[in-house]
């Protein structure tokens, strides 16, 4: 099987050469890039594991992905991902210059960009990929699915811990942005084009700009793919106007305690 881990070697060759042949320029060779590859990649079990977890998630869960050797030739989210691995490895031994490199050449070839000291998990789907920009301090839980022009950002112009920190089980609707060092619980949904500026509760489904909790889930969300509230008690069933109401009723006292607190 392409996913056995037990000879050793197969599976990092052939992505290391994928890989090297999308990111070669005239100054940065394939022969080389494949060998920072494969170094990396057979220097670290956990890669090596979150490699085979990442590829399965794609065929699992990408309804487009009809077969392992669709996401391991021609997933561009993938690709990027792995290229990331690598980087974020060479980041964390100290070759920051090196990782630096590879970064720009994955943003420049894949349209995704991934700081080198972004941390992610295992068994991570990136459908499409396109546009997602996850910042330095920024860490991502297993089982996590991530859909195109996904912002995982900072606010401010300060240093430090100052990305989000993503919980398992999370999925993250397209154009998502999410900023600041704020926590996003376990098996939550983010909804396509949400603006998450606040902490996200485990088993919550949030929406709109800001981003306000309209849902529980159900399940895995990153594994279920369902993008859409799914009515789960009476209150979910309510009728939009009904919800609306309430919603404009919670952020009113969500707005007046933080105004006495401001006050106080």
């Amino acid at each position: 099987s392409i996913l056995d881990n037990s000879k050793g070697g197969s599976l990092e060759q052939c992505i290391s050469r994928i890989l090297a042949n999308r990111m070669q320029s005239v100054t940065l060779l394939a022969t080389q890039l494949n060998e920072i590859f494969q170094k990396t990649y057979q220097g670290d079990p956990n890669v090596r594991t979150a490699m085979r977890a990442d590829l399965k998630a794609c065929r699992e869960r990408d309804p487009a992905c009809k077969a392992y050797s669709d996401a391991l030739l021609y997933s561009k989210g993938f690709h990027a991902l792995q290229a990331h691995r690598a980087s974020h490895a060479l980041w964390t031994s100290g070759r920051k210059d090196l990782a630096l490199m590879l970064q720009s050449r994955i943003s420049e070839v894949f349209s995704v960009d991934i700081h080198p000291g972004a941390r992610i998990g295992k068994g991570i789907l990136m459908d499409h990929g396109m546009g997602v920009v996850i910042g330095e301090t920024a860490v991502i839980g297993d089982r996590v699915s991530i859909l195109q022009g996904v912002t995982l950002g900072g606010t401010g112009k300060e240093g430090g811990d100052r990305h989000p920190k993503v919980g398992s089980g999370v999925l993250i609707g397209p154009h998502a942005t999410i900023l600041g060092n704020i926590s996003i619980g376990d098996d939550t949904m983010i909804a396509a084009c949400s603006l998450v500026l606040k902490d996200v509760r485990a088993g919550s489904m949030v929406a709109g700009s800001p981003a306000r909790v309209v849902a529980q889930t159900m399940g895995t969300p990153s594994e279920r793919m369902m993008q859409e509230i799914e009515p789960v008690s009476e209150k979910s069933q309510q009728s939009f106007c009904e919800w609306w109401q309430d919603a404009v009723k919670e952020q009113v006292e969500e707005q007046r305690r933080d105004g006495k607190d401001a006050s106080s």
